[in-house]
């Protein structure tokens, strides 16, 4: 039995709440066990300096902190732009799994800035992000009527399919699914795993965190990842409601 009781193969409850601000067009608030994670997104047409607008593509930014108060104890703000090794890792993490399922011909010349702001941490910070970013990026993207013809009609969304990222790891032996604090602290294989809602794998992170691990132990761990992903995909589809706007499931 783990710790939180869960079974070996079983998600902690997800809560998942869209329209949680008023000042952006795209905004979760994403809850697994004990970790909270802010979602938001907004759309501007201010490029980054490297881009060139004449060639009519968009970019996806992805930015993500933990506040202050998330752990205890008390964890440092990030000052004058300083951020520490992980923060920018997951910054990058969150980002490409997004772009991965974003076109950004059919985004046209926009920026795309997906925040992720921890406000409680128990473990699956980075995993939470990216599912609860794809809800608010959908509403982001859904406010856009050029990418419709007619109501809810659609005509050239740029974002092709969802995508999901859960934590498994090797603990006391065992794989397990979506890891709280206690059991990454403690486990001997750590992987954070992303993939789309048509099932393609996006990213795979793995590290034997206390020794090594077989091809037989990754099976299962990859075989969890998948279940738990697939799961995900429909807490999203569901929150969603009539904007789940694609077909693979």
């Amino acid at each position: 039995m783990r710790c939180d009781h869960r079974a070996e193969d079983a998600l902690r409850p997800i809560r998942i709440q869209r329209h949680f601000t008023r000042t952006s067009p795209g905004s979760v608030l994403i809850q697994a066990g004990g970790t909270s994670v802010l979602c938001t997104v907004n759309v501007s047409t201010d490029l980054p300096p490297w881009m060139d607008a004449s060639k009519g593509s968009g970019w996806l930014t992805a930015e993500y902190n933990m506040l202050p108060g998330s752990t205890c104890p008390r964890k440092k703000r990030d000052r004058e732009g300083k951020l520490d090794g992980r923060t920018s890792e997951i910054q990058r993490f969150i980002g490409r799994s997004l772009r991965a399922v974003m076109d950004m011909k059919k985004l046209g010349p926009r920026l795309v800035t997906v925040d992720c702001d921890v406000l409680e941490a128990d473990g699956g910070t980075r995993t939470l992000s990216v599912t609860g970013a794809v809800v608010a990026l959908v509403d982001a993207l859904c406010s856009f009527e050029e990418f419709f013809d007619g109501k809810k009609i659609l005509k050239d969304f740029p974002l092709r399919d969802t995508v999901a990222a859960v934590s498994v790891g090797m603990v006391e032996g065992k794989a397990v699914l979506d890891l709280c604090y206690q059991e990454d602290f403690t486990a001997a294989v750590d992987m954070n795993v992303v993939m789309t809602g048509g099932g393609q794998f996006v990213e795979i992170q793995g590290t034997g965190e206390k020794t090594t691990f077989d091809e037989k132990e990754l099976a299962s761990m990859l075989a969890l990842a998948k279940k738990g992903i697939s799961e995900l995909t429909v807490m999203q589809k569901t929150c969603l409601g009539e904007d789940f706007l694609f077909e693979k499931t």
